[in-house]
């Protein structure tokens, strides 16, 4: 029988919503089984009779209930013992949807999408609060970062909470300068002068790591670009170098997608 997804979310209350085209509809006893990539793991759910249209069927599996621990799942369907992987044509991106999924205070993010080879897989991470990068400006002698706090469980409303941007020297010094933010609601804005960050730690390059402290969040976020569908920053994204009395300093980003300022390399 083929199977193709159509279209895949995870709702707000983490829910995996499928539209499925299908040649007839789906029997009794068919599964989807959700299984570890890593691990090996997998968990199945018993999807019944649906009562579908004969090509077309539409299904909800909450998540939380199956104790998807983070990472990679890749999705099956099974019936009568075999199993097929399940094809999917969704692209399984909407910044508009991570945004807004972002909002809530949780402790696991579910994501869907389609891997390279047209499947249908799910990310799972956790969701500690987060400052989501959207934009990076190097102008008039300053580092400038706007974006958005991710699972903060703030309303995304105009009250304004204070803040402010910390950046700390990665070993041997251990060397932080702080510095007033702009946080409205969930949005925040923040600059440093490039001269101050130079001038920290003049004797030597290293590597800075930036954090945000927002009034209302019990820790420091760690500045990151996690809610879009570009991963491995570090390889694809490159800023170009500000030069501070003859030393070079650039925004770049980790294997982990977090953010950091690289002074003098």
């Amino acid at each position: 029988m083929r199977v193709v997804v159509t279209d895949a979310e995870v709702t707000l209350a983490d829910v995996l919503s499928l539209r499925l085209a299908i040649e007839e509809p789906l029997r009794e006893g068919t599964e989807l089984v959700l299984r570890h990539r890593t691990t090996g793991v997998e968990r199945d759910v018993l999807l019944g009779t649906p009562g579908a249209r004969t090509r077309e069927a539409s299904l909800a599996v909450s998540l939380a209930p199956l104790m998807l621990s983070p990472g990679r799942w890749d999705a099956y369907l099974r019936r009568d013992g075999k199993r097929s992987r399940l094809r999917s044509i969704d692209p399984g991106f909407s910044l508009d949807h991570l945004d807004a999924y972002a909002l809530c205070k949780r402790t696991l993010a579910y994501r869907s999408y389609r891997t390279r080879n047209g499947f249908l897989a799910l990310k799972i991470a956790d969701a500690e609060p987060a400052a989501e990068v959207r934009s990076i400006w190097f102008r008039e002698g300053r580092f400038e970062v706007m974006g958005l706090l991710a699972y903060t469980g703030l309303d995304d409303d105009d009250s304004r909470h204070e803040a402010r941007l910390a950046l700390q020297r990665e070993q041997p010094t251990g060397t932080t300068i702080r510095t007033v933010a702009t946080v409205q609601g969930v949005r925040f804005h923040a600059a440093f002068s490039l001269v101050d960050v130079v001038e920290a730690d003049p004797e030597s390059s290293g590597v800075w790591e930036p954090s945000l402290e927002v009034e209302g969040v019990p820790t420091p976020m760690v500045l990151g670009a996690r809610l879009d569908d570009i991963d491995g920053k570090r390889r694809r994204l490159h800023y170009p170098s500000a030069r501070v009395d003859g030393v070079a300093v650039r925004p770049a980003y980790t294997a982990d997608d977090e953010l950091r300022i690289e002074v003098g390399r």
